[in-house]
């Protein structure tokens, strides 16, 4: 029965192959060129994802974001492709981090640098509601055309956050924590009513870091000045006409009247969305030094990498990140890493895993640069720290270098249910986890033994990496979170910007030119879904002389796919066919 099953799988693995390679061929053929008056249009109303673990579940669930990377590509390649006569954006209403607003408003500044128009289109920035990030990154383009009947929602930030300490109070839960600061706020949900005063104070510090960089953003951009923009915040939300008034944008217009704005001063361009684009232009550069990419996104856990099936969050896993550390390190062509961190942290024990491996592939001679996306804070922030250089955006989310532990004593819940528990057991301490009874005073002592612990390993890591005194790792940590431009004023980080500045610190620890090309690959490879399934299905590979012949007919269809589609990915051929991902 085995052997049946797998000479059927290998039966279609082998139909799988010659169905991708005629499909490749017919693409080829039909694929053409660039045109010669090229608009690449960009939907930035899509959700976008820094990474997608590399196993089916995560492929299914995260197949329609678009990875933030192929924005940034297409942009680069757009900027330095004559072909290319404008960019045209759909800026929705969508929430995103103020960090990736920021990746991507460097990016279209960086393709205006071209000559080369830049025009966003919306409906509204913000319809009944805030629209703060969406005008932001639009205040980023040359052109800004709004719908007649939008609005401008640039209201201000808004940090609000719910109590539920006097829910647990009405079911008789009892929030049972501790941690290491004062500014480890993440429990004050389940503790408090309110902000407590540490609470407040960094919870306002960050946003108006944020706003201000915001407003700044948004002066520049439109040639304003800073309190004329703080002026227009107190007044809106803003009608169109008003928004036109204020000259916060430069027209309005529907989107085919935008459009019909495009094909003036020349022949009619041909228009292509920016995967599109990008499978017929190719990616930036494919040559060059080698730099391994690897991916720290979502909270931090032991095991493998993946996706929640409910929530669709991925998950950063220890043993993931640390065999991509250690096939960079192995293999001679890379040269360097760039370790791109979103994270809030997770377990202390799978984040000081990944910090040893960090460690380690800088112990082996290879630069470690970190490039922080919208959260590297707690646990991402103890992953990021052993690395030769930190860079993060200016409102990038980091530090809030402490930790917190407990439980919540839920007793009061099941007398209120009339539920009764009892318990036999063996240890003195084999209690201390249960929810049914609080911390014995030597319990507790063990919990307080363990926080302090975990701090003083914490900070004093800081101490070392950042070649801070450990006095001023006091001063900075107590669980407190940083904006990024705040975090550099505090010795955390080494540089503000994105991916083109970490890749000018990669350049620069190389000691390579400020425009040599470098080639990043990602580690660990992508499989796709196909690979995936079937590697699930066949196991892992082994190099046996005895393995089944028709598990290794599926292992070389598969193996086969795989190395076509990377090599037909140097030319951007093929992905979208064998992905489904564009």
């Amino acid at each position: 029965m085995r052997r049946l099953i797998f000479r059927i799988l290998a039966t279609i693995g082998g139909a799988v192959v010659g169905a991708v390679l005629l499909g490749l061929a017919g693409r080829y053929l039909w694929r053409g060129h660039v045109p010669a008056r090229t608009v690449v249009e960009v939907d930035l109303e899509r959700p976008l994802v820094e990474y997608v673990p590399d196993e089916p579940l995560a492929n299914l669930l995260q197949s329609r974001r678009t990875p933030l990377r192929e924005v940034l590509d297409g942009l680069a390649r757009a900027k330095a492709d004559d072909h290319v006569v404008a960019l045209l954006a759909h800026v929705g209403q969508r929430a995103r981090g103020l960090a990736q607003l920021q990746e991507l408003r460097d990016a279209v500044i960086d393709f205006r640098g071209s000559g080369k128009r830049a025009i966003a289109f919306t409906e509204a920035f913000g319809e009944a509601g805030p629209g703060n990030g969406a005008y932001y990154l639009a205040s980023a383009f040359g052109e800004i055309y709004l719908q007649p009947s939008g609005d401008v929602g640039l209201t201000g930030l808004l940090a609000e956050a719910p109590f539920v300490r006097g829910t647990l109070d009405k079911l008789g839960i009892v929030a049972r924590f501790a941690a290491r600061g004062e500014y480890k706020n993440a429990i004050n949900m389940f503790t408090e009513r309110r902000f407590t005063e540490p609470h407040r104070e960094a919870t306002t510090r960050l946003i108006r870091s944020q706003f201000d960089q915001i407003v700044r953003g948004i002066a520049s951009g439109r040639g304003l000045s800073e309190n004329d923009v703080r002026a227009i915040v107190d007044r809106a939300p803003l009608s169109a006409q008003e928004a036109m008034d204020a000259k916060l944008v430069d027209g309005l217009a529907y989107r085919d009247e935008v459009l019909a704005k495009l094909e003036t001063g020349g022949a009619k361009p041909e228009r292509l969305s920016l995967a599109r684009y990008l499978a017929l232009a190719g990616p930036p550069s494919v040559t060059g030094d080698t730099v391994a990419l690897i991916h720290g996104v979502g909270v931090v856990t032991s095991g493998k990498s993946g996706v929640d099936p409910m929530s669709g969050d991925v998950g950063m896993g220890s043993e993931t990140l640390g065999e991509a550390f250690r096939s960079a390190v192995e293999a001679d062509r890379v040269r360097a890493i760039l370790f791109r961190i979103d994270s809030p942290g997770g377990s202390y024990v799978a984040s000081d895993s990944i910090w040893r491996e960090v460690t380690r592939a800088r112990e082996s001679g290879k630069p470690v640069i970190v490039s922080m996306s919208d959260v590297a804070a707690s646990g991402g922030y103890f992953v990021a720290m052993p690395a030769d250089r930190i860079v993060a955006q200016p409102g990038t989310i980091t530090g809030s270098i402490g930790v917190f532990s407990g439980k919540m004593l839920t007793g009061g819940l099941w007398d209120k249910l009339g539920v009764t528990w009892d318990e036999v057991h063996i240890g003195t301490n084999a209690t201390m986890w249960t929810g049914l009874s609080d911390y014995t005073p030597s319990q507790r002592a063990n919990l307080d033994g363990t926080l302090d612990r975990i701090y003083q390993d914490f900070t004093s890591k800081v101490a070392v990496a950042r070649k801070l005194p450990k006095e001023r790792v006091e001063e900075i940590a107590r669980g407190r979170i940083w904006s990024g431009e705040d975090a550099l004023a505090r010795g955390l980080v080494d540089a503000l910007g994105g991916y083109p500045e970490a890749l000018r610190q990669v350049r620069s620890a190389l000691g390579l030119p400020a425009d040599a090309p470098i080639h990043l690959e990602q580690f660990p490879p992508a499989r796709g879904l196909l690979g995936s399934l079937v590697a699930r299905a066949v196991g892992p590979g082994d190099d046996s002389n005895d393995e089944d012949p028709s598990v290794a007919a599926v292992r070389a269809g598969v193996e086969a796919v795989q190395a076509l589609t990377r090599s037909l990915r140097a030319i951007r051929l093929g992905e979208a066919t064998i992905s489904g991902l564009r």
